[in-house]
């Protein structure tokens, strides 16, 4: 057993003169203190990676700027699921007694350290280094092929996958550390300029400054834990050009193990946590998840279930389409508000019940998989 003790996330978006260990050390110093514990406690450190500063022994580094000695640190890198791998492996070492206060933490400078060339260079490299990257392809290109993929095979528009980047700029909208708070229509998607069609420049996340933490710890500290009610990871392929049919990425595999682990079904869940790197990576996970049928993510958005106030709340912070995305604290800011939810402090963003949650990761293109079920403790 284990439990979600504390959370801390910075705003998103430009942070001038901060550092990756600068921003990941404000994040974690919130989510201590929120867990109401002192730094001497953790003994457990997880960290990702930064493409901005690229340590080899990133834990042990930020450990030593951050002042803490741990007795276990490690390093873990998943692409978007690294944040919820760590979640997941900090789970495992508290149930093991390896650790009792595990803190997990990511963050980058990746707006302000780094040139957009840069950044985009860093980010292709994620296809194969012999049969895609010497071709020029960037991220958006590879979820572009997927997004035309999964159009003509279920029939769905660019219009449809516009709906998803309205809902998490509406979710945004009352966030003060959202990076991106004027609302937009469909239009307004539609208008956006070309990046790797069909993606329209509003269907991408953007890049951002940012850090997130948050500490798993063996028994609850306060009022405010979440427990871990089961996890589960898949990995399928690394490159797009070994992926299987869209009807078999691991998506699927993942939250069915992930459900055996928990003893739950998917018309449990209360709240959702999906990565949203792009609006067609939203649009098939929910689908691949069970939260709506082959083709009809779109639809359920545009009627509002996946809304606020809707029957099953999505992202309510804004995701990465607008919250913004940081790296490996882009997706780890989805199990902040998570928590925030669960325990009743996410302020006018707050839903009528987030008792049972479900949380998905997305790593590489579509590549590996964590899902994870989160229950209120009280």
């Amino acid at each position: 057993m284990s439990f979600i003790t504390g959370v801390g996330l910075t705003a998103y978006g430009r942070h001038e003169g901060c550092s990756s260990l600068d921003l990941m050390s404000k994040a974690a110093a919130l989510a201590i203190a929120d867990a109401g514990l002192k730094r001497a406690e953790i003994d457990g450190v997880l960290c990702g990676y930064s493409t901005v500063s690229p340590h080899i022994m990133l834990a042990t580094v930020f450990a030593e700027h951050f002042g803490i000695k741990p007795v276990y640190a490690h390093a873990v890198q998943v692409g978007g699921a690294t944040g919820l791998a760590m979640a997941m492996l900090a789970h495992q070492l508290v149930e093991a007694g390896v650790a009792k206060h595990v803190l997990a933490v990511g963050g980058e400078n990746r707006l302000t350290g780094q040139s957009r060339d840069a950044s985009i260079q860093a980010l292709a490299q994620v296809g194969h280094p012999d049969y895609e990257v010497p071709l020029g392809p960037t991220i958006p290109a590879y979820y572009g092929l997927v997004a035309s993929r999964y159009m003509h095979e279920f029939g769905v528009t660019q219009e449809d996958l516009a709906e998803f980047a309205v809902l998490m700029r509406k979710h945004a909208l009352t966030h003060r550390g959202a990076q991106f708070r004027e609302a937009i229509s469909v239009a307004d998607v539609m208008a956006s300029k070309p990046v790797a069609l069909p993606l329209k420049l509003l269907d991408c996340c953007p890049v951002s400054d940012g850090g997130a933490a948050f500490v798993v710890s063996r028994e609850t500290t306060s009022e405010i834990s979440v427990r871990v009610r089961g996890c589960a990871q898949a990995h399928t392929h690394q490159h797009v050009t070994a992926a299987p049919p869209l009807s078999e990425l691991g998506a699927e595999i993942a939250v069915a193990r992930a459900k055996q682990a928990a003893r739950v079904a998917i018309s449990d869940v209360r709240y959702a946590a999906f990565y949203d790197s792009f609006t067609i990576t939203l649009a098939m996970l929910l689908e691949d998840l069970g939260l709506a049928g082959r083709g009809e993510a779109a639809s359920r958005a545009r009627s509002g279930y996946f809304s606020r106030h809707g029957e099953m709340p999505l992202n309510t912070h804004g995701g990465l389409l607008s919250y913004g995305h940081c790296g490996v604290g882009g997706a780890m800011a989805h199990l902040v508000e998570t928590q925030l939810q669960m325990t009743g402090r996410a302020a006018d963003r707050q839903v009528r019940d987030a008792s049972l949650a479900l949380l998905h990761g997305d790593g590489g293109v579509l590549s590996s998989h964590v899902t994870m079920f989160l229950e209120r403790v009280r």
